[in-house]
Protein backbone atom coordinates (compact mmCIF):
# COMPACT_ATOMS: atom_id res chain seq x y z
CA UNK A 1 0.00 0.00 0.00
CA UNK A 2 3.24 2.58 0.14
CA UNK A 3 3.46 2.53 -3.67
CA UNK A 4 -0.34 3.71 -3.82
CA UNK A 5 0.00 6.03 -0.85
CA UNK A 6 3.11 7.93 -3.11
CA UNK A 7 1.76 7.48 -6.35
CA UNK A 8 -1.57 9.94 -4.36
CA UNK A 9 1.29 11.69 -3.42
CA UNK A 10 2.76 12.88 -6.68
CA UNK A 11 -0.68 13.20 -8.01
CA UNK A 12 -1.42 16.11 -5.76
CA UNK A 13 1.90 17.30 -6.36
CA UNK A 14 0.72 17.33 -10.18
CA UNK A 15 -2.66 19.14 -8.81
CA UNK A 16 -0.37 21.93 -7.08
CA UNK A 17 1.49 22.46 -10.07
CA UNK A 18 -1.31 23.07 -12.45
CA UNK A 19 -3.70 25.45 -9.65
CA UNK A 20 -0.36 27.29 -8.04
CA UNK A 21 2.54 26.47 -9.75
CA UNK A 22 5.42 28.01 -7.88
CA UNK A 23 4.78 31.41 -5.29
CA UNK A 24 6.84 33.98 -6.85
CA UNK A 25 7.80 35.00 -2.85
CA UNK A 26 8.70 31.15 -2.29
CA UNK A 27 12.65 30.17 -2.70
CA UNK A 28 12.85 27.41 -5.16
CA UNK A 29 14.92 24.09 -4.55
CA UNK A 30 16.34 25.17 -8.46
CA UNK A 31 17.77 28.29 -6.80
CA UNK A 32 19.62 26.46 -4.16
CA UNK A 33 20.94 23.68 -6.81
CA UNK A 34 22.22 27.07 -8.64
CA UNK A 35 24.43 28.34 -6.26
CA UNK A 36 25.74 25.19 -5.54
CA UNK A 37 26.93 24.64 -9.01
CA UNK A 38 27.97 28.47 -9.44
CA UNK A 39 30.24 27.83 -6.56
CA UNK A 40 31.16 24.62 -7.59
CA UNK A 41 31.97 26.13 -11.03
CA UNK A 42 34.30 28.34 -9.82
CA UNK A 43 36.29 26.26 -6.88
CA UNK A 44 36.07 23.61 -9.98
CA UNK A 45 37.89 26.21 -12.55
CA UNK A 46 40.33 27.82 -10.54
CA UNK A 47 41.83 24.79 -9.79
CA UNK A 48 42.09 23.56 -13.30
CA UNK A 49 42.57 26.29 -15.28
CA UNK A 50 42.10 25.90 -18.53
CA UNK A 51 43.65 22.06 -18.63
CA UNK A 52 40.98 19.96 -20.44
CA UNK A 53 41.62 16.76 -18.36
CA UNK A 54 41.47 18.88 -15.42
CA UNK A 55 37.99 21.09 -16.15
CA UNK A 56 36.56 17.51 -17.00
CA UNK A 57 37.22 15.97 -13.95
CA UNK A 58 36.12 19.17 -11.90
CA UNK A 59 32.95 19.38 -13.52
CA UNK A 60 32.24 15.38 -12.85
CA UNK A 61 33.16 16.36 -9.62
CA UNK A 62 30.91 19.20 -8.93
CA UNK A 63 28.13 16.97 -11.05
CA UNK A 64 28.30 14.39 -8.71
CA UNK A 65 28.52 16.47 -5.29
CA UNK A 66 25.34 18.14 -6.74
CA UNK A 67 23.33 15.23 -7.68
CA UNK A 68 24.53 13.96 -4.02
CA UNK A 69 23.08 16.69 -2.26
CA UNK A 70 19.53 16.94 -4.01
CA UNK A 71 19.16 12.87 -3.86
CA UNK A 72 19.80 13.20 -0.17
CA UNK A 73 17.32 16.15 0.46
CA UNK A 74 14.70 14.73 -1.20
CA UNK A 75 15.65 11.03 0.30
CA UNK A 76 15.56 13.12 4.03
CA UNK A 77 12.07 14.58 3.46
CA UNK A 78 10.94 11.47 2.12
CA UNK A 79 12.17 9.75 5.89
CA UNK A 80 10.73 12.83 7.66
CA UNK A 81 7.19 11.87 5.65
CA UNK A 82 7.40 8.24 6.95
CA UNK A 83 7.71 9.30 10.53
CA UNK A 84 6.73 12.63 10.88
CA UNK A 85 3.82 12.87 8.48
CA UNK A 86 2.33 16.37 10.02
CA UNK A 87 5.84 17.98 9.02
CA UNK A 88 7.33 15.68 6.41
CA UNK A 89 4.00 15.30 4.18
CA UNK A 90 3.38 19.13 3.56
CA UNK A 91 7.29 19.43 2.68
CA UNK A 92 7.07 16.02 0.59
CA UNK A 93 4.46 17.46 -1.36
CA UNK A 94 6.12 21.10 -2.03
CA UNK A 95 9.11 19.31 -3.05
CA UNK A 96 7.43 17.51 -5.66
CA UNK A 97 5.51 19.98 -7.08
CA UNK A 98 8.41 22.38 -7.44
CA UNK A 99 10.03 19.42 -9.42
CA UNK A 100 7.46 20.29 -11.53
CA UNK A 101 7.00 22.75 -14.88
CA UNK A 102 3.75 21.80 -16.33
CA UNK A 103 1.21 24.40 -15.15
CA UNK A 104 4.29 27.43 -15.48
CA UNK A 105 5.30 26.15 -19.31
CA UNK A 106 1.39 26.27 -20.08
CA UNK A 107 0.95 29.52 -18.26
CA UNK A 108 4.48 30.99 -20.46
CA UNK A 109 3.33 30.30 -23.60
CA UNK A 110 -0.28 30.95 -23.03
CA UNK A 111 1.17 34.69 -22.55
CA UNK A 112 3.04 34.58 -25.53
CA UNK A 113 -0.07 33.64 -27.64
CA UNK A 114 -2.35 36.14 -26.11
CA UNK A 115 -0.40 38.52 -27.46
CA UNK A 116 0.24 37.69 -30.67
CA UNK A 117 -1.51 41.05 -31.99
CA UNK A 118 1.26 43.20 -30.59
CA UNK A 119 4.23 41.56 -31.91
CA UNK A 120 6.67 43.55 -29.62
CA UNK A 121 5.03 42.27 -26.76
CA UNK A 122 4.71 38.84 -27.88
CA UNK A 123 8.27 39.04 -28.73
CA UNK A 124 9.35 40.22 -25.17
CA UNK A 125 7.16 37.63 -23.47
CA UNK A 126 8.84 34.64 -25.97
CA UNK A 127 12.50 36.20 -24.81
CA UNK A 128 11.38 34.73 -21.51
CA UNK A 129 11.30 30.93 -22.28
CA UNK A 130 13.57 30.49 -25.53
CA UNK A 131 17.24 30.70 -25.85
CA UNK A 132 17.14 32.05 -29.79
CA UNK A 133 17.42 35.49 -30.73
CA UNK A 134 13.59 36.98 -30.78
CA UNK A 135 14.20 40.62 -32.52
CA UNK A 136 12.83 40.30 -35.77
CA UNK A 137 10.45 37.89 -35.76
CA UNK A 138 7.14 37.81 -37.44
CA UNK A 139 3.76 36.36 -36.09
CA UNK A 140 4.81 32.61 -37.85
CA UNK A 141 8.21 33.24 -35.92
CA UNK A 142 6.53 33.70 -33.20
CA UNK A 143 4.19 30.90 -32.72
CA UNK A 144 7.05 28.13 -34.27
CA UNK A 145 9.10 29.04 -32.02
CA UNK A 146 5.88 29.10 -28.89
CA UNK A 147 5.28 25.36 -30.33
CA UNK A 148 8.94 24.26 -30.36
CA UNK A 149 9.28 25.27 -26.60
CA UNK A 150 5.74 24.09 -25.32
CA UNK A 151 6.60 20.37 -27.75
CA UNK A 152 10.76 20.45 -26.39
CA UNK A 153 10.09 21.51 -22.56
CA UNK A 154 7.27 19.18 -21.83
CA UNK A 155 9.73 16.59 -21.37
CA UNK A 156 12.34 18.08 -19.81
CA UNK A 157 9.61 20.04 -17.50
CA UNK A 158 7.20 17.81 -16.80
CA UNK A 159 6.92 14.50 -18.51
CA UNK A 160 11.20 13.17 -17.22
CA UNK A 161 10.29 14.73 -13.97
CA UNK A 162 7.44 13.01 -13.41
CA UNK A 163 8.15 9.70 -14.98
CA UNK A 164 11.39 9.25 -11.95
CA UNK A 165 8.58 10.83 -9.63
CA UNK A 166 7.10 7.39 -10.47
CA UNK A 167 9.61 4.99 -10.73
CA UNK A 168 10.27 6.64 -6.92
CA UNK A 169 6.62 5.77 -6.18
CA UNK A 170 6.83 1.98 -7.29
CA UNK A 171 10.19 1.38 -5.05
CA UNK A 172 7.98 3.08 -1.86
CA UNK A 173 5.99 0.30 -2.64
CA UNK A 174 8.82 -2.20 -2.43
CA UNK A 175 10.64 -1.00 0.15
CA UNK A 176 9.80 2.47 2.20
CA UNK A 177 13.55 3.05 3.07
CA UNK A 178 14.23 3.10 -0.80
CA UNK A 179 14.77 6.51 -2.60
CA UNK A 180 11.57 7.57 -3.51
CA UNK A 181 9.65 10.18 -6.06
CA UNK A 182 11.44 13.36 -4.36
CA UNK A 183 14.70 11.23 -4.50
CA UNK A 184 14.47 10.66 -7.98
CA UNK A 185 12.89 13.86 -8.95
CA UNK A 186 15.06 15.87 -7.51
CA UNK A 187 18.02 13.97 -9.12
CA UNK A 188 16.72 14.86 -12.22
CA UNK A 189 16.05 18.34 -11.47
CA UNK A 190 19.57 18.56 -10.79
CA UNK A 191 21.35 16.77 -13.74
CA UNK A 192 18.67 18.94 -15.57
CA UNK A 193 19.88 22.39 -13.78
CA UNK A 194 23.70 21.46 -14.16
CA UNK A 195 22.85 20.85 -18.20
CA UNK A 196 21.15 24.41 -18.77
CA UNK A 197 23.93 26.14 -16.48
CA UNK A 198 26.90 24.39 -17.34
CA UNK A 199 26.04 22.66 -20.32
CA UNK A 200 27.28 24.70 -23.01
CA UNK A 201 29.85 24.23 -26.19
CA UNK A 202 31.93 26.95 -25.51
CA UNK A 203 35.11 27.93 -23.45
CA UNK A 204 35.47 26.42 -20.42
CA UNK A 205 32.02 25.19 -19.77
CA UNK A 206 33.13 22.27 -23.14
CA UNK A 207 35.02 20.58 -21.01
CA UNK A 208 33.85 21.57 -17.20
CA UNK A 209 29.76 20.94 -18.25
CA UNK A 210 30.11 17.01 -20.08
CA UNK A 211 29.66 15.13 -16.81
CA UNK A 212 26.00 17.55 -16.21
CA UNK A 213 25.19 17.67 -19.94
CA UNK A 214 25.31 14.00 -20.37
CA UNK A 215 23.58 13.18 -16.86
CA UNK A 216 21.02 15.03 -18.16
CA UNK A 217 20.78 13.17 -21.50
CA UNK A 218 20.69 10.07 -19.82
CA UNK A 219 17.69 10.55 -17.28
CA UNK A 220 15.76 12.08 -20.12
CA UNK A 221 16.65 9.63 -22.58
CA UNK A 222 13.86 7.04 -21.81
CA UNK A 223 11.36 9.63 -20.39
CA UNK A 224 11.04 11.47 -24.14
CA UNK A 225 10.68 7.98 -26.04
CA UNK A 226 7.61 6.87 -23.72
CA UNK A 227 6.25 10.88 -24.54
CA UNK A 228 6.71 9.75 -28.33
CA UNK A 229 5.23 6.29 -27.43
CA UNK A 230 2.37 7.40 -25.43
CA UNK A 231 1.56 10.58 -27.54
CA UNK A 232 -0.68 8.82 -30.43
CA UNK A 233 -2.78 7.39 -27.16
CA UNK A 234 -3.36 10.74 -25.61
CA UNK A 235 -4.16 12.54 -29.08
CA UNK A 236 -6.95 9.75 -29.59
CA UNK A 237 -5.18 8.33 -32.19
CA UNK A 238 -3.95 5.04 -31.15
CA UNK A 239 -3.67 2.99 -34.79
CA UNK A 240 -0.87 6.07 -35.68
CA UNK A 241 1.10 4.86 -32.86
CA UNK A 242 4.08 2.75 -34.42
CA UNK A 243 4.18 5.25 -37.52
CA UNK A 244 4.27 8.27 -35.24
CA UNK A 245 6.95 6.97 -33.09
CA UNK A 246 9.72 6.11 -36.11
CA UNK A 247 8.86 9.15 -37.28
CA UNK A 248 9.98 11.11 -34.41
CA UNK A 249 13.19 8.81 -33.53
CA UNK A 250 13.99 9.29 -37.53
CA UNK A 251 13.07 12.89 -38.14
CA UNK A 252 14.69 14.01 -34.47
CA UNK A 253 17.80 11.95 -35.44
CA UNK A 254 19.87 14.49 -36.53
CA UNK A 255 19.20 17.49 -33.90
CA UNK A 256 22.50 17.80 -31.63
CA UNK A 257 20.46 16.73 -28.68
CA UNK A 258 19.31 13.21 -28.32
CA UNK A 259 16.31 14.38 -26.69
CA UNK A 260 14.54 17.81 -27.72
CA UNK A 261 14.69 16.85 -31.99
CA UNK A 262 11.98 13.80 -30.98
CA UNK A 263 10.24 15.30 -28.52
CA UNK A 264 10.15 18.16 -30.77
CA UNK A 265 9.31 15.59 -33.52
CA UNK A 266 6.90 13.83 -31.83
CA UNK A 267 4.62 16.95 -30.79
CA UNK A 268 4.37 17.97 -34.92
CA UNK A 269 3.44 14.17 -36.12
CA UNK A 270 0.65 14.56 -33.14
CA UNK A 271 -0.84 17.81 -34.72
CA UNK A 272 0.36 17.79 -37.83
CA UNK A 273 2.90 20.96 -38.17
CA UNK A 274 6.06 21.64 -39.54
CA UNK A 275 8.85 22.65 -36.97
CA UNK A 276 12.31 23.34 -37.09
CA UNK A 277 14.64 25.36 -39.79
CA UNK A 278 17.01 28.46 -39.00
CA UNK A 279 17.40 29.73 -35.76
CA UNK A 280 19.36 32.54 -34.28
CA UNK A 281 21.10 32.29 -31.34
CA UNK A 282 23.70 35.94 -30.38
CA UNK A 283 23.22 37.16 -33.91
CA UNK A 284 24.54 33.48 -35.26
CA UNK A 285 22.25 31.69 -37.31
CA UNK A 286 22.00 27.74 -36.81
CA UNK A 287 20.21 25.46 -38.90
CA UNK A 288 17.82 22.80 -36.82
CA UNK A 289 16.66 19.42 -38.63
CA UNK A 290 13.10 19.85 -40.39
CA UNK A 291 10.51 17.73 -38.39
CA UNK A 292 7.82 16.36 -40.10
CA UNK A 293 8.31 18.11 -43.53
CA UNK A 294 5.18 17.13 -44.66
CA UNK A 295 3.24 19.53 -41.94
CA UNK A 296 1.87 22.87 -42.46
CA UNK A 297 3.55 26.09 -40.53
CA UNK A 298 2.02 25.83 -36.78
CA UNK A 299 -0.97 28.44 -35.99
CA UNK A 300 -2.36 29.30 -32.96
CA UNK A 301 -5.10 26.24 -32.25
CA UNK A 302 -1.59 23.78 -33.06
CA UNK A 303 -0.19 25.32 -30.23
CA UNK A 304 -3.08 25.26 -28.10
CA UNK A 305 -3.53 21.71 -28.87
CA UNK A 306 0.02 20.58 -27.91
CA UNK A 307 -0.57 22.16 -24.43
CA UNK A 308 -4.14 20.35 -23.92
CA UNK A 309 -1.69 16.56 -25.34
CA UNK A 310 0.34 17.57 -22.39
CA UNK A 311 -2.32 18.31 -19.81
CA UNK A 312 -4.17 14.53 -21.23
CA UNK A 313 -1.18 12.56 -21.50
CA UNK A 314 0.01 14.00 -17.77
CA UNK A 315 -3.72 12.43 -16.72
CA UNK A 316 -3.14 8.98 -18.78
CA UNK A 317 0.51 8.24 -17.42
CA UNK A 318 -0.81 8.92 -13.87
CA UNK A 319 -3.77 6.86 -14.49
CA UNK A 320 -1.80 4.11 -15.88
CA UNK A 321 0.69 4.17 -12.92
CA UNK A 322 -2.27 4.08 -10.48
CA UNK A 323 -3.74 1.04 -12.03
CA UNK A 324 -0.21 -0.64 -11.85
CA UNK A 325 0.20 0.26 -7.77
CA UNK A 326 -3.22 -0.76 -7.11
CA UNK A 327 -2.72 -3.87 -8.70
CA UNK A 328 0.47 -4.32 -6.83
CA UNK A 329 -1.35 -3.35 -3.85
CA UNK A 330 -3.23 -6.08 -3.81
CA UNK A 331 -0.88 -8.89 -4.24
Amino acid sequence: MAGLLAWFFVVVACLLDRWIGDPPALPHPVQVLGLLIEAGRRAGEGWAGDRPARLRLAGLAVAGAVVAVAGLAGWGVEQLARHWPWLGVPLLLIGLASALAGGSLERAVRAVLVRLDDPVAARERLAWIVGRDVEGLDRQGILRAAAETASENAVDGLFAPLFWMLVGAALAGLTPSAPGPLCLAWIFKAASTLDSMVGYRRGRLRWFGTAGARLDDALAWLPCRLVALTLPLAALRPRQLPAWFRAALRDGRPDPSPNAGVSQAAYAHAVGVRLGGVNRYGGVERAKPILAAEGRAPLQEDVERMLALNTRLEILWLVAAGSMALAAGRQ
